[in-house]
């Protein structure tokens, strides 16, 4: 198999949550710029038929999808509506997530001052909202006995720090838990499950925080490359967990973070 074979994902379906902007974008691209079919999912619906209709009319094939993934009803609903349409589910990105605020080097973010309802929040759908995404890709796959499921964790899940929220560290880490367990169960079933967890990405989490300089200074004293990534940085990465690249590949959390784990 050449190598051009190896990473090929044309004709696949994939199933991408937090597609309208950032990662999840970038991830969408990385499939519909390969031939792959992409639902689009994300509950920003002017970003996501904005960004659906600039890659259907550059010539890529994407279906937007209103969808928030904290509710598992909607969730469930979702995919299996892009499977019976297609015919097939064969890449879940579990990807999307918010902030839960600054950690404890802003007193807002200290644990006695933590907002409850910022914490549940975060934990629903960064926690509860991956889980909902593998689970309801897991019954298509498992039918077919072949599939790649990927969720979003986060470097906070290997390198804690004063930097993020304790939800975020939170839901982050218990995400790359979660990955580790489904692929002892899915893996004789064929499906893989594989974790990324980014450093600091240039998106619109926390309202685009990393875009304030005076941020980005803060993040970037952890980054041995230092800089912040830009969100097509994940593409080479998606694509290799999607694809037959990483076909022995399952169990892992992979980081994206200019060094900052080591």
């Amino acid at each position: 198999m050449t190598s051009q074979e190896l990473f090929a994902v044309a004709g696949r379906v994939a199933f991408v949550t937090g597609a309208a902007s950032g990662i999840g974008l970038a991830m969408a691209e990385a499939m519909a710029e390969n031939g792959a079919l992409v639902v689009m999912a994300d509950m920003n619906e002017a970003w996501l038929q904005r960004e659906a209709e600039r890659l259907s009319v550059a010539g890529f094939t994407v279906e937007p999808t209103l969808l928030d993934v904290a509710d598992p009803d909607r969730v469930a609903a979702a995919v299996d509506a892009a499977a019976d349409r297609y015919g097939r589910l064969d890449i879940m990105f579990a990807n999307a997530g918010i902030s839960s605020g600054p950690g404890f080097n802003n007193a807002e973010g200290r644990l006695v001052n933590t907002a409850r309802a910022l914490f549940d929040r975060a934990l629903q759908v960064n926690l509860n909202g991956a889980f909902y995404c593998m689970q309801a890709a897991a019954r298509h796959m498992q039918a077919r006995r072949r599939g790649s499921i990927i969720v979003t964790s986060s470097v906070a899940a290997l390198r804690p720090t004063g930097l993020s929220g304790y939800a975020y560290h939170a839901s982050k880490s218990a995400v790359a838990t979660m990955v580790r367990v489904a692929a002892q169960e899915l893996g004789p079933d064929n499906i893989r499950v594989n974790a990324i967890a980014p450093g600091p990405f240039i998106t619109n989490i926390a309202g685009g925080r990393l875009r304030d300089p005076a941020a980005q200074k803060m993040f970037l004293t952890t980054v041995p490359l230092g800089r912040a990534a830009q969100p097509e940085e994940i593409k080479g990465l998606a694509l290799f967990l999607a694809s037959d690249a990483s076909s022995y590949v399952t169990g892992t959390l992979i980081p994206i973070d200019g060094g900052t784990a080591a």
